[in-house]
């Protein structure tokens, strides 16, 4: 089996990694949900060697972060789980951060519902749960091509689009997660910074 490439975790592991090094300077485990090729678990995981990143992800990606793993030098990767946040019972016990890379626009509504309730009830009071990818203020989309985008996600699952910073930031203080910064990312993307109180 070939192993799995995106070409726009290449992109931004950078931008990303400059954000989330302060963030998780002080963190010891980080759960990824979604960790898709595995990519970015075996980047970040050589940048913050401190760490001990998890990987997770639905059954159809095990196989491909694996590959990541095994083709790596990284010792600070933990074997991916499966996990689909649609499932009540979560294969984690706690970790201090949480960390989900273009997910939230793929999933349903319940998806990230049940994402937020999940990551609230993970962390301790202190930890981090961070995410990136693009997002509607007011309503509105910020480019001309992050519409284009949500045209093409809606044309392979109607269900999937581009959701709405405020019902994020709602979402997450309804498991006591507070938003703590909204950062501007390259090509019309954004990490949400939030805490558990």
């Amino acid at each position: 089996m070939q192993k799995p490439y995106s070409e726009s975790c290449d992109q931004n592991k950078s931008p990303i990694l400059f954000i989330i090094e302060s963030i998780f300077s002080t963190c010891h485990e980080v759960l990824e949900i979604g960790s898709g090729t595995g990519q970015h678990a075996v980047y970040f995981a050589e940048k913050m060697p401190h760490l001990r990143w998890r990987c997770s992800d639905c059954e159809p990606y095990i196989v491909g972060i694996n590959q990541w793993i095994d083709d790596s030098d990284v010792i600070n990767v933990v074997a991916p789980v499966k996990l689909d946040v649609s499932e009540s019972e979560w294969p984690v016990a706690t970790v201090d951060a949480v960390f989900t890379a273009n997910s939230i626009h793929i999933m349903h509504d319940q998806d990230v519902v049940n994402l937020m309730k999940g990551s609230g009830n993970l962390l301790n009071k202190g930890g981090h749960l961070v995410i990136y990818g693009p997002f509607n203020y007011g309503g509105s989309f910020t480019s001309a091509s992050n519409e284009s985008f949500e045209q093409w996600l809606k044309s392979r699952d109607p269900l999937s689009g581009i959701k709405d910073f405020e019902l994020i930031v709602d979402l997450a203080g309804n498991n006591n997660l507070m938003l703590c910064e909204d950062y501007e990312m390259p090509e019309n993307n954004r990490i949400l910074h939030f805490k558990k109180y």
